[in-house]
């Protein structure tokens, strides 16, 4: 699971952008235990109740993203750490594949040919 995580170097850049601690009130949560465990549902696409116990309760967790990424923290933080990710040139790639469903897929039906007992009788049969 480390490899979800914030590196020392990473967190010092990005610590500044939450408020100090208020001096009343229940203790909040780490807020570096926090990134990590946004940063953790982001990366693996997991549901927030899957979030491992020890990146803190799933509710907290969520709540401070969904409060950051209403107020632009989030955004400020990508800004500020973007520039270390290296896109490797010539292996990405967009997908731009387009699967067509057939008409009946959709509920629209066969395209059938119109059959007449006339035009579609045994060849072999003699017409009386």
């Amino acid at each position: 699971m480390l490899r979800h995580r914030l590196t020392d170097e990473q967190w010092e850049r990005i610590k500044g952008f939450f408020d100090p601690p208020a001096d009343t009130g229940r203790p909040q949560r780490s807020r570096r235990q926090v990134m990590d465990g946004i940063l953790w549902i982001l990366r693996t696409g997991s549901p927030w109740r899957d979030l491992p116990p020890a990146l803190g309760p799933w509710q907290t967790v969520w709540r401070l993203f969904d409060g950051w990424n209403h107020d632009g923290t989030l955004d400020a933080i990508l800004r500020e750490l973007q520039g270390e990710v290296e896109v490797n040139e010539e292996l990405w790639c967009i997908d731009g594949t387009i699967v067509r469903a057939a008409r009946c897929a959709a509920g629209g039906g066969k395209k059938t040919t119109p059959k007449s007992r006339r035009t579609t009788r045994s060849v072999g049969v003699a017409a009386a």
